[in-house]
Parts: C-alpha cells; structure tokens; sequence
C-alpha cells in the first residue's frame, strides 16, 4: 500500500548500483569475521589461559559469544533501524566494531577479552540487520533483490575461507596478531558514509503501511522465524563438524591439508547453491524452501550410510549446496514481503533466529553424537529433520497456493 505526502513536491528517489550493492555486501562479512577468524588461534589461546578455571569452557567461547549476541541484541537493531533510521546506525556500528574487535590485540586478561567479544557480536548484530534491510530497500525489482541476497550468501561464505587463511597466516606471529584485521571494518565504513543513503519513508516504488504505528507482524512470521531458527542450525551443521567427520574416518588430526580440503569442498558449494539462487529465485517459496530442505537431508543421510571419507565429501557438498540455496530463500521468504516500515524489526528478528540456530549448533550436536555414540548418526538424524521439515513446508504452502487461487 502507497503513502501520500502531504507536500506537493514529489520525493527525490535515487537509485542503488553496483557500488551500494558491493559495499553492503562487503558489511554482511563483519559477522562472519568476528566468527572464524580466530579459529586457528584458539589451541594458542587455550595454552595461555590453561592455568585460569574454566578455561576449556571460556576460550571457545571467544569464538561463541558474538553469535549469541546476534541473535539476543538483533531484534533491538531492528527496533532502531524502524524509528531512527538505517545509515547512521550502520556507520556507528561499523566505526566500534573496529574498536572493540581490535581491543584483544593489546589486552591480556580473559575477561577483558570475553567482554570485547560481547561487544563485538552487539555491533556485529546491527552491522548484519541493516545491511540486510539495506539490500531490500535498495533493490526492490525482484531480480535484482534476489541476485544481491543470493551474493550475501556467496561472499560470506567464500569470506569465510579467506579469512580462516588469513587468520591461520597471522597466528604464526602470536595470537595477538588476527584481532587487528578487524580495523577493516574502519576501510568499508568510510565509503559508506558517502555512497550510502538513509531510504525515503515516502518513496512510492517501495510498499508502506497507511498507519500512525506499525507493529511487529508476529501472526505472519513467528512459523517463520522457528523454520528459520531450524535452518540456522542445519545450515551450520556442516561448518562445525566437518573437521570431526574427517577425523573419524581415519585422517590424522594433523592432516590439515585434507581437513581444509574439505572444508573448502564443502564452502564451494555453498557458494555455488547461493549463486543459484540468482537464477532459481523466481521460483516459489513452495519449491525452493523444500528443495534447499531436501538437499540437506539427502546429504546428511548419505554422510549416516556411507561415513567414509568419499561418502562425508559427497554428503557434505550435496548438503552444502542445499545450505547455500536455504539461505537466501529463508530471507527472502520472511523479509522480502515486508514494508518500509516494518522491515527492520522482521529483518532483525530473522537474523536472531538464524543466529541463535548458529549458537545451538555444536550444543545439540554434541548431544545427539553423545546420545547416539557417533556423529555421522547425530548428523544423519539431523538430516531426518530436515526431510520432515521439507515436506511439511512443500504441504503447507502448496496448500495456501491453491487456497488463494
């Protein structure tokens, strides 16, 4: 629905291109720093810290933490991005991110370091919240959209590989070193300040709620946001355990040039199933959530029956692709639909969910491997889910399909 104005000069609409699109795209990677960075440095963090209590808890959880302050401090991002707008909470965020993402680069106390880990995954939840909102406000034509939200997915993911490298190279000089390429973000914030623009509540190409208040629209996306959540969790899957998978056919834990390699593997085609969604995303959220469902499944399942190394390679791109195709499809699934004026509160919400998947991951994953006494079952029995999960989606909304025509 279309808001008038009450001024009879028409807004200034401007149009977002490649630049904008780049520089949003290159803000959705911050998450993914603050994340796996530091992954190649935590046996020397744990060496460190080995004399302080709870230490084999509290150092992982330097990697940990930021997720789960995406997922607590997202919604509250939306709220703001809704009522006081998206640019100048970007820049602030983007401008502390690099302060408190470098601080461990000085500090020496586990604490200090854990509390700057807190602070990195608040910014890190208003960084994603508004790029992402920024993409759709921007790109409204649903090719372009569905082309820029399939390449977050793309470029995050093949972020992550390089930075894992990176971080891996750095760690040599000390695990002090990683902690300062998050001045990074300071780089991307600068064009930002001059390329990227707060969007018009009264653009009429874009959809507006004819409301004094617009409230969260909780009856259309709380199922939504649970698929969500589940999609966080089988999408990270994979991420954490592939290293374990590997391990457990054999492969010494030393072997780091076959543990990469599939781990690289298995991110390609993440990015490949994100790529296809560029050309897929004209396809019903009917045909594409299952399919992205489905595929995990079918990985998962081959990674249960055929625990090899050659069957967890093979598992592990089938459902990786279906990963890369899930994430986007979600997004556009929950936020897509939304207007101008809510978009913010249903895109961090969203966020929230995945993230909080992300967070649960080796938590009910080292549940189940305990309960079921190995991880290829645990993962296979999450693969099981996800075929659950697709079919009841393919029904239900195949079903509103029909009831709407």
């Amino acid at each position: 629905m279309s808001r008038t104005t009450s001024s009879s000069t028409p807004p200034v609409i401007r149009s977002a291109g490649a630049l904008q699109g780049i520089l949003l795209l290159a803000g959705s990677c911050m998450p993914v720093l603050g994340s796996v960075l530091i992954t190649p440095v935590l046996p020397q963090l744990s060496e460190q810290f080995a004399g302080i209590a709870g230490a084999d808890v509290l150092v992982p959880m330097i990697v940990a933490i930021p997720a789960l302050m995406i997922a607590l401090f997202a919604p509250f991002a939306g709220q703001i991005v809704d009522r006081l707008g998206r640019k100048k909470l970007l820049i602030i965020a983007m401008i502390a991110y690099a302060l408190v993402g470098t601080a461990p680069a000085w500090l020496e106390a586990l604490p200090a370091i854990l509390f700057s880990r807190v602070l990195v995954g608040v910014c890190e939840a208003a960084i994603m919240t508004v790029c992402t909102t920024l993409i759709i406000d921007y790109f409204h034509e649903e090719k372009r959209r569905n082309r820029y939200l399939g390449l977050q997915t793309v470029t995050t993911t093949l972020a992550a590989t390089v930075f894992i490298v990176l971080g891996g190279a750095l760690g040599v000089s000390g695990w002090h070193t990683p902690f300062w390429v998050y001045a990074i973000s300071i780089v991307v914030a600068v064009p930002m300040i001059f390329a990227l623009w707060e969007p018009s509540a009264a653009d009429p190409t874009d959809r507006h709620e004819n409301v004094a208040k617009v409230r969260t629209p909780w009856r259309r996306i709380w199922v939504r946001l649970l698929v969500t959540l589940f999609g966080g969790f089988s999408f990270y899957v994979l991420i954490i355990e592939a290293s374990y998978l590997v391990v457990g056919t054999g492969i010494a834990a030393t072997d780091t040039a076959v543990i990469g390699a599939v781990a690289a593997v298995a991110s390609l085609a993440t990015a490949i199933g994100g790529i296809s969604f560029t050309r897929l995303g004209r396809m019903s959220h009917a045909v594409l959530l299952p399919l992205a469902f489905g595929l995990q499944a079918v990985g998962m399942v081959v990674i249960w029956f055929a625990p090899g190394l050659a069957g967890i390679v093979a598992g592990a791109i089938i459902a990786s692709f279906g990963s890369g195709l899930l994430l986007p499809s979600l997004l556009t699934w929950v936020v897509a639909p939304t207007s101008f004026e809510e978009r913010g509160r249903v895109t961090g919400w969203w966020t929230a969910a995945f993230y909080l998947g992300q967070f649960l991951t080796p938590i009910l994953m080292g549940i189940l491997g305990g309960a079921t006494g190995a991880l290829t079952i645990g993962v296979g029995i999450v693969g099981v889910a996800a075929a659950v999960v697709a079919i009841v989606i393919a029904v239900v909304l195949r079903a509103r399909v029909r009831a709407a025509v």
